[in-house]
């Protein structure tokens, strides 16, 4: 059965994770994506270790499966013509150098466009393509610094607490989501009209964009949002509580799931008090609700207060760690780790896309490459290289 994008080349020239990260969606959905890495050394992320399965870093394998390794020599002009050719042939290019680069390896994406004007080019950079600060260098934890994340991230200052960073590099994922999303779109939009887009994701552009409700409660409340450690800004209670022998997670969303809690705790009076009878009445009064809902769950095991929540509605859950999350049973149900075997040999476990298509499923779960795997595998197929041609490129050190 074909896949969703089964017929879309992408030809992928960006490397650590933001654009790798796009290019692994658009490659679960069946696009033929074509790594392109330098001859040698290969994406920076093959290097950062530990730990390693084999040669390869565990965090390479995380954004590179679903996709073909080919080796050029961009610095050089035999490797850029490569290149050109290549997307020549390509539906979409993705790519996430410093701004100017490609201009100064001949291949200005303007330039390939007019070449080839089905081409989608979709450029990841760190403050955008033309603005003022475009120059400027940019990785995760300092976009999620400079962007805003850290400031309500972490513990209240109150309680000690300092700026934190999100234990995964969340401002590169989500760059990379927009970027899929914006080349499906302009997939969709080629459709129409016959023509390619050029696509500008900016890490700290993305970064802003998703600050969310927290954004729009300053440019409505006009104060500045500030850490609450596991609370929410705008519920209460919806945070993480110590129980007598752990830890869970309470999210109240509504008044009748507030009394249906104040139920559970043995606190049914709470629920009419006039304090806590309203969501907003709640969030003014936090310190004193979250004070009473603590020293209740105190008392209490997590898998007992987990049960009764569970019985009369009330969202809650247990705070696991990655180990509890893979390896539970509702993980292996929905089939949480999947499996491919790398040219090497080694099985390699995969984290699963999320998206369900029913009947038009992800393309699978091929294991990340080898650097250089397909390298004559893509340039005879895309290009139509003759076995000669290759063996001249590689005397040229071009691949």
């Amino acid at each position: 059965m074909d896949s969703l994008l089964s017929d879309i080349r992408v030809l992928d020239l960006s490397r650590v994770l933001a654009g790798p990260w796009a290019t692994q969606l658009l490659g679960d959905f069946g696009a033929d994506v074509v790594k392109i890495e330098r001859p040698g050394c290969g994406d920076d992320t093959r290097q950062w270790g530990p730990p390693w399965l084999g040669t390869e870093s565990a965090y390479f394998l995380s954004a590179n499966r679903n996709k073909r390794s080919v080796t050029v020599d961009l610095s050089c002009g035999a490797g850029q013509r490569v290149i050109r050719e290549l997307a020549a042939g390509a539906d979409v290019l993705v790519e996430n150098f410093r701004v100017g680069t490609l201009q100064r390896y001949g291949l200005d994406p303007d330039e390939l466009m007019e070449r080839n004007p089905r081409l989608i080019v979709c450029s990841i950079s760190a403050f955008g393509q033309d603005s003022s600060r475009a120059d400027e260098p940019g990785y995760d934890a300092m976009i999620q610094a400079s962007g805003g994340l850290m400031s309500i991230t972490g513990s209240a200052a109150a309680e000690g607490g300092g700026p934190q960073k999100v234990g995964v590099a969340i401002a590169d994922i989500m760059a990379g989501m927009y970027a899929a999303n914006a080349v499906l779109a302009a997939l969709y939009a080629r459709g129409q009209s016959g023509r390619g887009k050029r696509i500008d994701v900016p890490l700290y552009d993305s970064q802003v964009a998703w600050l969310a409700n927290q954004a729009m409660n300053y440019l409505v409340g006009g104060e500045v949002p500030a850490r609450l450690g596991t609370a929410h800004p705008n519920l209460v209670p919806y945070q993480a509580f110590a129980t007598r022998d752990g830890d869970l997670m309470l999210a109240v969303g509504n008044d009748q799931q507030f009394e249906a809690c104040m139920r559970c705790l043995g606190c049914e009076d709470l629920a009419r008090d006039a304090r806590f009878d309203s969501n907003a009445r709640r969030v003014a009064n936090r310190d004193q609700l979250v004070a009473i809902i603590a020293g209740r769950l105190a008392q209490g095991t997590t898998a007992d207060w987990l049960a009764s929540f569970a019985a009369a509605g009330v969202p809650a859950g247990p705070v696991n760690d990655i180990g509890e999350v893979l390896g539970n049973a509702y993980a292996s149900e929905r089939g949480f780790v999947r499996h491919g075997r790398n040219r090497a040999g080694a099985d390699v476990p995969m984290v699963a896309n999320p998206v369900d298509f029913g009947a038009t499923p992800v393309a699978g779960y091929r294991a990340p490459p080898l650097l250089g795997e397909h390298t004559d595998e893509v340039l005879r197929e895309w290009l139509g290289y003759s076995a000669q041609d290759i063996d001249a490129l590689r005397l040229e050190e071009a691949i």
